[in-house]
């Protein structure tokens, strides 16, 4: 792992930051259930208490209570939670009396403040952990300083110093001293057996406010002075603005502004209802500049790449063609994914205040950093003038990744010379783009005397192709003769990163092919997957990404939890595995029929993501992970005529429901190894554990998603 790459900035600079130093406080509350009893302690508002800094990440107040600061932004992934456990649990205090604070972003002060990839965690483990030692030994050689003693005869644990005599001193007594003190250059990290916060399950930070309806997210943010702008886009890919009229737009009451620029035109407004209704009293005359395409181009041009030979290669091991020539038998399928919008709970929203002193940002973003550089690219100012910060999201799925929105927003303030906030509606957020690219996959691989020896994947996407590591997931190294290769059509319809790029469809391809071989050999479709494994155990290649041991014990784990092959009568199973964003893992789903439609009723999952930092987060990561790959397996559409999408609110487009979401159990491997994300690597392995679930429920084998629409045609269930 890069050094440079992995750490959040540690600094001496950064640890002897000061400010003005105040006395902590308490804040008495009155609780109806505990007013009444006896010794009861008045409870302590951590918000409101007085700070002082240690560093970037860190304060502590007089009587030990500590803030501490979470730098990557929080999509509903649980890092806000997760990342200051780490710097608690080697900071060595009690989690109940932690106060854990969003952070602006600041590329001083940390580095990767990103939210994408599933990397938050394993880039910031090392970090985190070293910026929690540090201070707490910091901490101690204060004490020790104090008292007048060695430090080595100090120990600290839940926010209190103790000598050899047994004295005591709390860390809010000597943070005063403690962050004037040379910062160590080594210091000794805990070893997980030592471990009292990390592994265990801890409340999401921001539940309290999430549940009672408290301002966390962009479009609950609000500034004086704020107007409202809901922006007219082309209503087709291909096509921009030629003319418009705003006469009836500026009718409508509350209606301030009318701004056009570039091929869009903001409204704006004292309220969204304005801004959107004035929208929609927009008279635009749109032309054509570029084609309008449509699905059914799009299925031909797709098919077309793959027939070509002359794609790029990514990876090739050995010799596939030899292999195919001299096979006993040659099986090939294809398999095809639709466009998909995000369709984030909260749509897209950012707010805005450009001044001639600064721009102030504020709003739902993965990437602070390059939208803040975007933004100052684009007004012309310096990067220092930026000032952005975070809000909680409400979804992001690689959606906000781009910050499209809050350019808008900066462009617009810019204009208007008012502070605004950019806000879109369901259907703005539908029909924008930025979805996830159409795919096709043309798997073929050859049998010769029972054993696969080539295999080949194609790869035809729209605008962009899987990203570098891919061709070494598996089953790289595991067969000899192996070939990724792979061509693109370049299209005028935005696409980017969709959770878990790429692998959100790939793994159910590849999955599903392996089933069908396995049944193909007569082997067990878990043991073809084991005894495969066996050959990249001692592969020397380095480019391989995945373990085949962590792979096999993951898939191991996941068949003993689920049971495999000893389900009751009239359950059918499925099973997948894959590895993906650095962590394995494995899923068997169970499907019955229920007046002959297959129903999705249990999902076991087993994950080897290293040591699990909270259990409880982690287990929802995998959960929604797998529901949201199931439900857009079998449901997400998006389809294109003439360069409009066909879908623009839910009630065309297709999500799954509650009372169609299975139970979903979750195992995790158990090792001390450094952790890995979890918001992606449990959506890919879904598709392929249901759709081979369904083979053998209804003997009909699914190649194209939305599994209903397939199953629909043959068989005219899943209506």
């Amino acid at each position: 792992m890069n050094s440079k790459e992995n750490k959040l900035t540690f600094s001496r600079r950064n640890f002897l930051r000061t400010s003005a130093l105040a006395s902590g406080g308490i804040m008495i509350g009155f609780n109806l259930f505990t007013a009444c009893k006896p010794n009861v302690k008045p409870s302590i508002d951590i918000e409101n208490l007085n700070f002082n800094d240690f560093n970037a990440f860190i304060k502590i107040s007089d009587n030990g209570y500590v803030t501490i600061y979470s730098p990557n932004p929080e999509i509903g992934q649980g890092v806000k939670t997760s990342m200051p456990m780490i710097i608690a649990e080697e900071l060595d205090v009690e989690w109940g009396k932690v106060h854990v604070v969003q952070a602006k972003y600041n590329k001083k002060e940390y580095t990767r403040q990103v939210a994408g990839g599933s990397q938050s965690i394993r880039k910031g483990w090392d970090a985190l952990r070293q910026t929690g030692a540090t201070t707490k030994q910091m901490l101690i050689n204060a004490a020790a300083t104090k008292w007048g003693v060695e430090s080595s005869s100090c120990k600290a644990s839940k926010g209190i110093i103790t000598n050899d005599k047994g004295e005591t001193i709390g860390y809010g007594e000597v943070v005063k001293e403690a962050v004037l003190l040379e910062v160590p250059e080594k210091v000794e990290l805990k070893k997980p057996s030592e471990y009292t916060i990390i592994g265990t399950d801890a409340v999401n930070v921001d539940l309290d406010k999430i549940t009672t309806g408290k301002s966390l997210f962009g479009l609950d943010y609000k500034a004086e002075n704020m107007l409202y702008a809901s922006v007219l886009r082309p209503p087709a890919f291909g096509q921009k603005l030629e003319s418009f009229d705003d006469g009836e737009a500026k009718k409508v009451t509350g209606v301030l502004e009318v701004l056009r620029f570039g091929d869009k035109v903001a409204v704006l407004g004292k309220n969204t209802w304005a801004a959107m209704k004035g929208k929609k009293a927009i008279k635009a005359v749109w032309k054509d500049a570029g084609e309008l395409e449509s699905t059914l181009e799009h299925d031909k041009i797709l098919n077309g790449i793959l027939d070509n030979e002359k794609l790029d290669v990514r990876r090739e091991d050995g010799n596939v063609k030899k292999a195919f020539a001299e096979a006993d038998k040659v099986i090939e399928r294809t398999y095809h994914s639709p466009f998909l919008p995000h369709n984030c709970l909260e749509p897209m929203n950012f707010y805005a205040n450009v001044t001639d002193e600064k721009v102030h940002l504020v709003g739902p973003i993965q990437t602070p950093q390059w939208t803040a550089g975007r933004v100052a690219n684009l007004l012309k100012r310096k990067e220092e003038e930026i000032e952005l910060e975070m809000t909680r999201m409400g979804g992001g799925f690689g959606r906000r990744l781009y910050g499209d929105f809050a350019l808008e927003a900066a462009e617009v303030s810019s204009l208007a010379k008012k502070p605004v906030k950019v806000i879109f509606s369901r259907e703005d957020d539908m029909t924008d783009g930025i979805y996830r690219p159409a795919i096709k996959y043309r798997i073929s691989a050859s049998l010769k005397d029972g054993e696969i020896t080539g295999y080949h994947l194609k790869e035809a996407a729209i605008n962009s192709n899987m990203y570098g590591l891919i061709p070494h997931f598996f089953p790289a190294g595991c067969i000899s003769n192996y070939k990724v290769s792979s061509g693109n059509y370049k299209s005028n319809i935005t696409t980017g990163a969709w959770r878990a790029p790429y692998t959100n469809f790939l793994a159910f391809a590849e999955q599903s092919f392996f089933d069908e071989l396995a049944q193909e050999m007569g082997k067990d479709p878990v043991q073809l997957r084991i005894d495969l494994l066996q050959n990249v155990k001692d592969n020397a290649d380095e480019k391989i990404e995945y373990s085949g041991e962590r792979m096999e014990s993951t898939i191991k784990l996941a068949a003993e939890k689920g049971g495999w092959g000893k389900s009751k009568e009239g359950v059918f199973q499925g099973f997948s595995a894959y590895y993906s964003h650095n962590t394995h893992v494995a899923e068997l789903a169970e499907v019955e029929l229920k007046n002959g439609i297959p129903i999705v009723t249990k999902v076991v999952a087993a994950v080897d993501c290293g040591i699990v930092v909270n259990p409880t987060g982690a287990i929802n990561q995998i959960q929604g992970g797998v529901i949201d790959g199931i439900g857009h397996a079998m449901y997400g559409n998006l389809t294109f005529e003439n360069g409009k999408p066909s879908n623009k609110n839910f009630d065309t487009y297709r999500l799954i429901r509650m009372n169609e979401t299975p139970k979903v159990e979750v195992h995790f491997v158990q090792n001390e190894l450094s952790p890995t994300g979890l918001g992606e690597p449990g959506l890919p392995p879904a598709g392929g554990a249901v759709s081979n679930a369904i083979y053998r429920a209804l003997n009909t084998r699914l190649y194209k998603q939305p599994f209903i629409d397939e199953v629909g045609e043959k068989r005219k269930v899943l209506g």
